[in-house]
Protein backbone atom coordinates (compact mmCIF):
# COMPACT_ATOMS: atom_id res chain seq x y z
CA UNK A 1 0.00 0.00 0.00
CA UNK A 2 1.12 3.52 -0.81
CA UNK A 3 0.04 6.37 1.40
CA UNK A 4 -1.05 9.43 -0.53
CA UNK A 5 -0.92 12.77 1.19
CA UNK A 6 -2.39 16.14 0.21
CA UNK A 7 -2.24 19.59 1.82
CA UNK A 8 -4.55 22.53 1.18
CA UNK A 9 -4.45 26.13 2.33
CA UNK A 10 -7.31 28.64 2.52
CA UNK A 11 -7.81 32.26 3.47
CA UNK A 12 -10.89 34.47 3.86
CA UNK A 13 -11.82 37.97 5.03
CA UNK A 14 -15.16 39.59 5.85
CA UNK A 15 -16.08 43.09 7.00
CA UNK A 16 -17.60 43.62 10.47
CA UNK A 17 -20.97 45.42 10.44
CA UNK A 18 -23.92 46.11 12.70
CA UNK A 19 -27.07 44.01 12.70
CA UNK A 20 -25.35 40.73 11.80
CA UNK A 21 -24.49 37.73 13.97
CA UNK A 22 -20.84 36.87 14.51
CA UNK A 23 -20.40 33.21 13.65
CA UNK A 24 -16.97 31.57 13.70
CA UNK A 25 -16.38 27.85 13.18
CA UNK A 26 -20.14 27.37 13.38
CA UNK A 27 -20.37 28.96 16.85
CA UNK A 28 -22.27 32.18 17.51
CA UNK A 29 -20.00 34.59 19.40
CA UNK A 30 -21.67 37.34 21.47
CA UNK A 31 -20.54 40.66 19.99
CA UNK A 32 -22.13 43.92 18.87
CA UNK A 33 -20.93 43.40 15.28
CA UNK A 34 -21.16 40.51 12.86
CA UNK A 35 -19.58 39.57 9.56
CA UNK A 36 -21.05 40.78 6.29
CA UNK A 37 -21.44 38.25 3.52
CA UNK A 38 -23.85 36.49 1.21
CA UNK A 39 -23.97 33.48 3.55
CA UNK A 40 -23.47 33.64 7.33
CA UNK A 41 -19.95 34.93 6.49
CA UNK A 42 -18.14 32.45 8.77
CA UNK A 43 -14.57 33.33 7.68
CA UNK A 44 -13.04 30.37 9.51
CA UNK A 45 -15.20 27.78 7.77
CA UNK A 46 -14.80 29.57 4.44
CA UNK A 47 -11.02 29.36 4.78
CA UNK A 48 -11.36 25.69 5.76
CA UNK A 49 -13.54 24.97 2.71
CA UNK A 50 -10.96 26.62 0.45
CA UNK A 51 -8.22 24.52 2.07
CA UNK A 52 -10.21 21.33 1.45
CA UNK A 53 -10.94 22.25 -2.15
CA UNK A 54 -7.32 23.27 -2.68
CA UNK A 55 -5.99 19.97 -1.37
CA UNK A 56 -7.76 18.15 -4.20
CA UNK A 57 -7.43 20.94 -6.80
CA UNK A 58 -11.21 21.42 -6.96
CA UNK A 59 -11.28 25.20 -7.26
CA UNK A 60 -12.47 27.55 -4.55
CA UNK A 61 -15.53 28.35 -2.46
CA UNK A 62 -16.68 31.09 -4.85
CA UNK A 63 -16.87 28.62 -7.72
CA UNK A 64 -18.90 26.10 -5.73
CA UNK A 65 -21.11 28.57 -3.83
CA UNK A 66 -21.14 31.83 -5.85
CA UNK A 67 -22.29 34.93 -4.00
CA UNK A 68 -24.57 35.90 -6.89
CA UNK A 69 -26.62 32.71 -6.48
CA UNK A 70 -29.74 33.28 -4.38
CA UNK A 71 -29.75 29.69 -3.06
CA UNK A 72 -26.69 30.47 -0.90
CA UNK A 73 -28.14 33.71 0.57
CA UNK A 74 -27.88 33.42 4.35
CA UNK A 75 -26.49 29.87 4.09
CA UNK A 76 -25.15 28.17 7.21
CA UNK A 77 -21.46 27.61 6.49
CA UNK A 78 -21.45 24.34 8.45
CA UNK A 79 -23.91 23.02 5.86
CA UNK A 80 -21.64 24.22 3.04
CA UNK A 81 -18.73 22.40 4.71
CA UNK A 82 -20.79 19.19 4.91
CA UNK A 83 -21.63 19.54 1.21
CA UNK A 84 -17.95 19.88 0.30
CA UNK A 85 -17.01 16.85 2.41
CA UNK A 86 -19.78 14.92 0.67
CA UNK A 87 -18.35 15.51 -2.82
CA UNK A 88 -17.42 12.26 -4.58
CA UNK A 89 -13.77 13.36 -4.80
CA UNK A 90 -13.49 13.17 -0.98
CA UNK A 91 -14.77 9.59 -0.64
CA UNK A 92 -11.33 7.96 -0.50
CA UNK A 93 -9.65 10.71 1.55
CA UNK A 94 -9.46 11.08 5.32
CA UNK A 95 -8.73 14.32 7.14
CA UNK A 96 -5.51 13.91 9.07
CA UNK A 97 -5.67 17.32 10.71
CA UNK A 98 -6.97 20.86 10.28
CA UNK A 99 -5.30 24.02 11.58
CA UNK A 100 -7.30 27.26 11.62
CA UNK A 101 -6.11 30.72 12.65
CA UNK A 102 -8.64 33.51 13.19
CA UNK A 103 -7.23 37.04 13.01
CA UNK A 104 -9.29 39.58 14.97
CA UNK A 105 -8.49 42.43 17.32
CA UNK A 106 -11.91 42.05 18.95
CA UNK A 107 -13.76 40.22 20.34
CA UNK A 108 -11.44 38.10 22.41
CA UNK A 109 -11.92 34.56 21.16
CA UNK A 110 -10.02 32.50 23.75
CA UNK A 111 -13.20 31.62 25.70
CA UNK A 112 -14.79 30.15 22.53
CA UNK A 113 -11.94 28.19 20.97
CA UNK A 114 -12.86 24.86 22.61
CA UNK A 115 -16.50 25.18 21.48
CA UNK A 116 -15.32 26.02 17.95
CA UNK A 117 -13.02 23.00 17.93
CA UNK A 118 -15.84 20.74 19.14
CA UNK A 119 -18.31 22.12 16.59
CA UNK A 120 -15.89 21.57 13.71
CA UNK A 121 -15.16 18.04 14.93
CA UNK A 122 -18.88 17.30 14.96
CA UNK A 123 -19.44 18.72 11.47
CA UNK A 124 -16.32 17.11 9.96
CA UNK A 125 -16.74 13.75 11.68
CA UNK A 126 -13.19 13.64 13.06
CA UNK A 127 -11.78 13.74 16.60
CA UNK A 128 -11.48 17.20 18.14
CA UNK A 129 -7.80 16.59 18.83
CA UNK A 130 -7.23 16.61 15.06
CA UNK A 131 -8.41 20.22 14.83
CA UNK A 132 -6.52 23.28 16.03
CA UNK A 133 -8.38 26.57 16.39
CA UNK A 134 -6.15 29.51 17.18
CA UNK A 135 -6.85 33.22 17.51
CA UNK A 136 -4.47 36.12 17.15
CA UNK A 137 -4.50 39.88 16.74
CA UNK A 138 -2.51 42.14 14.46
CA UNK A 139 -1.45 44.38 17.37
CA UNK A 140 -3.96 47.03 16.22
CA UNK A 141 -2.41 47.19 12.73
CA UNK A 142 -4.38 46.99 9.48
CA UNK A 143 -8.11 46.45 8.95
CA UNK A 144 -8.31 43.66 11.56
CA UNK A 145 -6.43 45.78 14.08
CA UNK A 146 -8.83 48.66 13.54
CA UNK A 147 -11.78 46.30 14.08
CA UNK A 148 -13.07 46.70 10.52
CA UNK A 149 -13.08 42.99 9.74
CA UNK A 150 -11.94 39.50 10.62
CA UNK A 151 -9.65 37.23 8.61
CA UNK A 152 -8.97 33.51 8.86
CA UNK A 153 -6.49 31.09 7.40
CA UNK A 154 -6.67 27.32 7.36
CA UNK A 155 -4.40 24.42 6.46
CA UNK A 156 -5.65 20.88 6.05
CA UNK A 157 -3.92 17.57 5.43
CA UNK A 158 -5.64 14.62 3.76
CA UNK A 159 -4.44 11.05 3.57
CA UNK A 160 -5.53 7.94 1.71
CA UNK A 161 -4.18 4.45 1.34
CA UNK A 162 -3.93 3.16 -2.25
Amino acid sequence: MITNFRVGQGFDVHRLVEERKLILCGVEIPYELGLLGHSDADVAIHALIDALLGALALGDIGELFPDNDAQWKGADSTELLKMVLGLPEFKKWHISNADITIIAQRPKLAPYKKAMQQRLAEVMGIPAECIAVKATTTEKLGFTGRGEGIAASAVISLVTME
